[in-house]
C-alpha cells in the first residue's frame, strides 16, 4: 500500500485529492462530514476490483491517517448482473446495448430514429475516426463555446482554455476512439467511446446546437456501434439510463430511441465507520437525485430550466437597447458634413 493523491473532476473542474494504492487499484475519497472512497475511473477500467476486501481492509488501516473514508463503493460491470459478494448493495441503473450484430440493432430501432441517420448523411455530415491532435481540440473548444448553457443548466466546460480542454479528454488514449462529424470544414459533433474488453462506453458525446437539423447524435451513436461489432465488443454503456429519481428527461428517451436499455448491476456500499453504517441505513449516503421525490425533482429542473431561458431572454434584450444608445452617442460625436473637425 502507498499513500499518494490523484486527480479527479468534478462537475468538470479538476481537483487532487488523497488516494491509497491498492494491489494496482488506485482509492480515493471525497466528501465532508461523510466521506465516501470509490476506485478512481472506476466507470471505465477494463475490469471489476479484483480483491474488495484488500481495498477495504486498508482503508480501515488508513481511517485515523490522512485519507479517512466512511463508506467505500464499487460496483460490477456487464453483463455481470448477479451479486458477488455479501456486502450491503444497491442497483445501478446502466444505459447499454446488448450488441450482437449492427444489422440486428438497425432492425430493432424505430423509424424514425433510422430516419435521422440517414438525414444525418443527406445533409451534409461526415462522419470519421479524427487523431486527439491539436485541431482536434481546438474544434472541441469551439463546440464548447456555443452556449453557457446546455440542457437547462450552467455547461461547464464553456469557456474553457486550450490546456484545460486538452486534459479533460486525455484520458484513456491508448484504448480510446475519437468519432467526429463535420459539417464542411466545422465539428458538428464528437463521440470519445473507450474499450473496456467486452464492453465499450461513451465518455462524451457533445453536438452543436446549430445543426440540430442535421441529427449528427444519431450518426454519431450509429458509427459507435459499427466499430464496437468490428472489435469484436459485446455491450455499448452509455453513462445512467435513470439517475436517482429522476426521471422522464430528454436524454433517457435519446438514449431509448437509439437502442439503449436499462441493466441492472450490484453496487456496493462497504460501511467503514458507525457513521457510515447510520447513513447507511437511513439513505442518506446518496444525492439530492435519490433523496428527493420525482415530483420535486421535476420541479426543480424546471425552474431551473426557466430560470436560464429568462436570463438568455434579459441578456438579449440588454443587447438590443445598449445598441441603439451607443449608435446615438457615436452620432453625436459625428461632426456634421463638410466640417473640418
Amino acid at each position: 500500500m502507498i499513500s499518494d493523491s490523484v486527480e479527479i473532476s468534478v462537475r468538470g473542474k479538476w481537483l487532487r485529492v488523497p488516494a491509497l494504492n491498492v494491489n494496482g487499484n488506485t482509492i480515493f475519497a471525497t466528501g465532508g462530514r461523510l466521506r465516501v472512497a470509490a476506485v478512481h475511473d472506476g466507470d471505465w477500467l477494463e475490469s471489476e476490483l479484483k480483491d474488495p476486501e484488500a481495498c477495504i481492509r486498508e482503508l480501515q488501516a488508513e481511517r485515523e491517517k490522512r485519507l479517512r473514508a466512511d463508506i467505500f463503493t464499487f460496483a460490477q460491470m456487464l453483463p455481470s448482473t448477479t451479486p458477488k459478494y455479501s456486502y450491503p448493495l444497491e442497483w445501478d441503473s446502466i444505459a447499454a446495448i446488448r450488441l450482437t450484430s449492427f444489422e440486428n440493432w438497425w432492425q430493432s430501432l424505430p423509424q424514425e430514429s433510422r430516419k435521422n441517420v440517414r438525414r444525418s448523411e443527406k445533409r451534409g455530415v461526415r462522419l470519421g475516426l479524427s487523431k486527439f491532435d491539436h485541431d482536434l481540440v481546438s474544434a472541441i473548444m469551439e463546440v464548447n463555446n456555443e452556449s453557457p448553457i446546455r440542457q437547462g443548466r450552467k455547461f461547464p466546460h464553456h469557456g474553457k482554455s486550450f490546456e484545460e480542454v486538452k486534459k479533460d479528454y486525455s484520458g484513456f488514449l491508448d484504448r480510446s476512439q475519437f468519432i467526429s462529424a463535420f459539417f464542411g470544414n466545422e465539428l458538428a459533433g464528437l463521440l470519445k467511446l473507450v474499450y473496456r474488453g467486452e464492453i465499450a462506453s461513451v465518455l462524451q458525446l457533445i453536438t452543436k446546437a446549430c445543426h440540430y437539423d442535421k441529427k449528427p447524435a444519431n450518426a454519431l451513436l450509429a458509427k459507435a456501434v459499427e466499430l464496437c461489432e468490428a472489435n469484436g465488443v459485446k455491450y455499448l454503456s452509455y453513462g445512467k439510463f435513470h439517475y436517482g429519481n429522476k426521471r422522464g428527461d430528454s436524454l433517457a428517451e435519446f438514449k431509448t430511441r437509439n437502442g439503449f436499455e436499462e441493466f441492472l448491476l450490484p453496487r456496493y456500499y462497504v460501511p467503514l465507520t458507525r457513521r457510515g453504517a447510520f447513513y447507511i441505513k437511513l439513505g442518506l449516503h446518496h444525492g439530492l437525485l435519490e433523496i428527493l421525490p420525482r415530483q420535486v425533482i421535476a420541479l426543480g429542473l424546471a425552474t431551473r430550466a426557466n430560470w436560464y431561458d429568462l436570463k438568455r431572454s434579459l441578456s438579449r434584450c440588454s443587447s438590443k437597447l445598449e445598441q441603439p444608445n451607443r449608435n446615438r452617442r457615436m452620432e453625436r460625436a459625428n461632426p456634421p458634413a463638410g466640417s473640418n473637425l
